[in-house]
């Protein structure tokens, strides 16, 4: 499972002109014409490039790592759309700004959860069973979305994982981290997600990563 979120290292969206803004509590999404939508397998493929661009310019570092950065992300992403569910939702304005994709895990009995229940933990499992959890396999915003206003729902990033699980009909939003990458637990956690089990982000005894859900 790859890292969901990946911040940007420029800022492309400048503060429009105007009247004084009010103050943060008052103050509209600074990003509110952002429309979101999801897009049809066709549609992803027709925009695939565009897709490995805005990963490629959130990822950080320079030329070389951008390409390196690209290449992974759409081989993941061709991987994934081949999932049976998956849904990808992007974020847009003139230009894309972000996106967020996933695809539901199977019900029915927990070892049929496609090599995932060795990650998912005891409360997990009922809902995996009951066909209505959905796995987020990327979160890809802006590092301004990670910096500003993570608490507000009009947040990019929680406004496409909320869209993305109501389209869905998902009563609970799973994901994979690296317990090593603190960067993204912090970010994720900003947006709503919490532990799995407990008040620490646990591994799994069979590998690296820990769970972290979102729902009610």
């Amino acid at each position: 499972m790859h890292v969901p979120v990946r911040p940007a290292t420029t800022e492309p969206h400048g503060r429009p002109a105007g009247t004084r803004l009010p103050g943060p509590a008052q103050r509209s999404s600074p990003q509110a014409g952002e429309r979101l939508r999801p897009l049809t397998r066709r549609q992803i493929e027709d925009r695939f490039a565009e897709l490995g661009n805005l990963y490629a310019q959130t990822s950080g570092g320079g030329p070389r790592a951008w390409n390196v950065a690209r290449g992974a992300f759409l081989r993941r992403l061709a991987a994934d759309v081949r999932r049976p569910g998956f849904g990808l939702l992007i974020a847009e304005t003139t230009v894309l700004t972000g996106c967020a994709y996933g695809y539901p895990v199977p019900g029915g009995d927990p070892p049929g959860v496609r090599g995932l229940e060795r990650y998912l933990t005891g409360s997990v499992l009922p809902v995996a069973a009951s066909g209505r959890l959905f796995l987020v396999s990327g979160i890809v915003v802006p590092a301004r979305v990670r910096r500003e206003h993570h608490d507000r729902a009009w947040n990019l990033a929680r406004r496409l994982q909320a869209r993305l699980l109501a389209e869905h009909d998902a009563v609970l939003g799973v994901t994979l981290v690296d317990r090593a990458d603190g960067a993204t637990v912090r970010a994720l956690r900003s947006w709503g997600w919490r532990y799995a089990e407990g008040d620490t982000l646990q591994s799994s005894v069979l590998g690296p990563y820990g769970v972290l859900v979102l729902g009610p």
